[in-house]
């Protein structure tokens, strides 16, 4: 009989080879997806809902709104335990707790709910996370073991809620104020490399994109909207985008030289044409309404249409013109996801909706698989979605056929 030592030691080993194999191309290593915009490359899974999927297994990770990454045969996200914001490493199919880490002390939000707001980055072996009270944590991804650690001098009113983002040899922090509105730091050490501006920072998670060949990192702050160069953070565009208590939270959609903002307390969203202007970029507006107001949920692009929940409801939209193509009244603040031509929407009140992805109609199949606050976009993963409230996250079988 293999002895708890020799088990253990026999699961590390397990672990370390699980750690350095390549990749799947399904992983979904950082918040929404390889590619930023929400759409998973998952096939083969449930796209009709005649009763709750089974639930596989579920864990009591605590409070917080962090959603799911998967890379390497690992699942993470965050929760609170213990009075501290907690970073958890799980085996996906089986729930199994791989390893924990404290990332800070609690958060306590009255209004929307506590807890962590970001999602674990996963790059290289290594698992980024910033916590709510500002402090950003590199662990090694095998053991869960402080690689460095950093913690920012400032915080938007409802905490830190940007994830990190792996640019390459840098991580880059929304900061904000005298860490600069973007902090680029180096993702091995925790080195300032550059920051840049000195605006307070927003809600959303800094994003690439590729612009006539050259590489941009974006940042939605608290006031406006930037893009600079990654290599020293030179600032070659920014518009201004004022919000009501400063909630700008909403990830940009940029494609193909469109860029796409949209913000909630009756802000209203927008369309800008970018265009090379010398050395820097010059933006044209090309709409502007109130038809998406979405506060902190995202938008995802499809064939030509936003897809995606604001403060009324679950609404299409085409992307160049701003005509909203259908809505769905009530089915407000949900997350949406799309995989192999279906849009997968759970509602803030945990129940799951599938519909075949159209700009004409959403004509869902639906089950209730949780209940309680649930404003946290679910993975979707070699058919199993992962889902979660303020309590506890969940795995549900949606593999077609089971």
């Amino acid at each position: 009989m293999i002895s708890n030592r020799n088990l253990a030691a026999v699961a590390g080993c397990i672990g370390m080879l699980v750690m350095t194999c390549p990749a799947s191309a399904l992983d979904w290593p950082h918040w929404r997806g390889p590619d930023y915009d929400g759409i998973s490359q998952d096939k083969g899974f449930k796209t009709t809902l005649s009763e709750k999927p089974k639930v596989l297994w579920e864990y009591p990770v605590g409070s917080g709104f962090s959603s799911f990454t998967i890379a390497d045969g690992r699942l993470y996200t965050c929760g609170t335990k213990a009075r501290q914001q907690a970073l958890y490493c799980f085996n996906p199919d089986t729930g199994e707790v791989i390893w924990e880490k404290s990332i800070e002390k609690e958060y306590k939000e009255k209004q929307g709910g506590d807890g962590t707001r970001a999602t674990p980055t996963i790059d290289d072996g290594r698992v980024y996370i910033l916590g709510a009270l500002g402090r950003v944590l590199c662990v090694d991804a095998a053991k869960g073991e402080l690689v460095w650690d950093r913690q920012l001098q400032e915080r938007p009113w409802w905490g830190c809620s940007a994830s990190v983002l792996i640019e390459g040899d840098l991580a880059v922090v929304s900061a904000g104020l005298v860490d600069g509105s973007l902090l680029a730091l180096d993702k091995k050490t925790g080195k300032e490399i550059w920051k840049t501006g000195n605006e307070m920072a927003g809600y959303a998670t800094p994003c690439p994109l590729t612009f006539n060949g050259r590489r941009y990192l974006m940042g939605f702050l608290s006031q406006s909207a930037i893009i600079v160069e990654p290599k020293m953070g030179r600032e070659v565009w920014r518009t201004p985008w004022t919000t009501p208590f400063e909630v700008n939270a909403s990830a940009p959609v940029f494609h193909e030289g469109y860029l796409f903002l949209t913000s909630g307390y009756d802000t209203g969203c927008g369309l800008f044409k970018l265009s090379e202007d010398g050395d820097k970029l010059a933006g044209k507006k090309i709409w502007r309404s109130k038809v998406i107001v979405s506060k902190y949920q995202s938008y995802l692009l499809n064939d030509g249409a936003l897809y995606g929940s604001d403060d009324k409801a679950l609404r299409c939209v085409d992307f160049l013109t701003g005509n909203e193509l259908w809505s769905v009244p009530r089915v407000a603040n949900a997350t949406v996801l799309l995989a192999d031509g279906h849009l997968l929407v759970l509602t803030e009140k945990g129940k799951l909706m599938i519909a075949p992805v159209s700009r004409k109609e959403f004509k869902p199949t639906e089950a209730q698989v949780l209940e309680g606050h649930c404003w946290t976009i679910p993975l979707l993963h070699n058919g199993r979605l992962y889902v979660r409230n303020l309590e506890k996250a969940v795995c549900l079988d949606m593999k077609a056929g089971e």
